[in-house]
């Protein structure tokens, strides 16, 4: 992928925006964020602090809410050229084709594949989330709903309307959107054990890696598990959230003694290299399927993912 040549900078100028109904009542500060792309987060809060920004001719503040047929003026901005966007190559764009688990006018479902980011970040150019964007620039808002680990496969959603996006992150903070995973745990899951209930908390390490432990002082997080298969070294699960904190069913399991198969971060290495041996190479966590109530239609939605060949060859050799 070419991203040496520059682009030119799309904000040298006094730019008049009006908004329109897929971004009504969003913040200022996070409508600015998405569209002066390239432009640092930092400059834009100057420009908000400066009454560079203004919408109807007024001054604003970073969390008034626009409406649509806003009108906002956003003063020049000078930024350094950069490179060219990262665009999605040939098996990208025919995965992503291929791999639309659900959609309609409201919400877009992905079988995300393992090894695809969300979005971009941190090291990473091009997650699921450009990847879309970019393959449907006639597409006037796309946002992700949540978010899964970059090892993690499974449905993925998006909104294609700001009320939708609201109205199923609601759903999500209410419980109401069941989320369900399927995962290969080391050793012999208890049967009475059904639910994990243990605060999370996250850390960073001095080497700055970002870490998630168990901790009292952390935030509430529930966990619940069904067995779906024993083998005599391992148990394949299916696990729901009850909450949804970062990493929280790959720590639940770590608490639980029992860590899930090809995790390099919480995982045991001798269970690790034993998966590896039957071609585990990855975190063995799916989000197998997802259920809720539509906003739009008022009707229940399932979608399911099904289990990728390399973790299902996994199960076959493992029996």
């Amino acid at each position: 992928m070419d991203l040496s040549f520059v682009e030119e900078n799309k904000f040298d100028k006094v730019t008049y925006t009006e908004i329109g109904p897929e971004h009504d009542g969003q913040r200022l500060d996070n409508f600015l964020i998405r569209h002066l792309k390239g432009v640092p987060k930092s400059r834009i809060y100057n420009l908000l602090r400066k009454g560079e920004v203004r919408i109807n001719k007024g001054r604003v503040k970073p969390d008034t809410r626009i409406k649509e047929g806003d009108v906002v003026r956003i003063a020049p901005v000078r930024t350094a050229q950069r490179g060219a966007p990262a665009v999605p190559g040939k098996e990208l764009k025919r995965y992503l084709s291929e791999n639309v688990l659900f959609e309609d006018e409201g919400l877009l479902i992905f079988n995300k594949p393992s090894g695809l980011a969300v979005h971009g970040g941190s090291g990473v150019s091009l997650g699921a989330i450009e990847a879309f964007r970019a393959e449907r620039p006639e597409q006037r808002f796309l946002e992700l709903v949540h978010r899964l680990d970059r090892e993690t496969s499974g449905c993925l959603m998006f909104a294609k309307k700001r009320s939708v996006l609201l109205d199923i992150q609601n759903a999500m903070q209410r419980n109401q959107v069941k989320k369900t995973y399927q995962t290969l745990v080391s050793g012999q899951w208890p049967k009475g054990k059904s639910t994990v209930n243990a605060p999370l908390r996250k850390n960073q390490l001095s080497s700055g890696e970002r870490i998630v432990k168990v901790d009292v002082e952390g935030k509430a997080s529930v966990t619940h598990f069904d067995i779906a298969q024993r083998f005599k070294q391992a148990t394949l699960l299916d696990v729901t959230l009850e909450t949804g904190r970062t990493h929280q069913i790959r720590v639940h399991c770590q608490f639980s003694g029992q860590p899930i198969a090809g995790d390099e971060k919480y995982g045991d290495k001798e269970f690790n290299d034993s998966m590896r041996s039957l071609g585990c190479r990855r975190l063995f966590l799916h989000a197998k399927s997802l259920r809720f109530k539509h906003p739009l239609s008022d009707q229940w939605v399932v979608v399911d993912a099904p289990l990728p060949d390399d973790l299902g060859k996994v199960l076959q050799k493992i029996q």
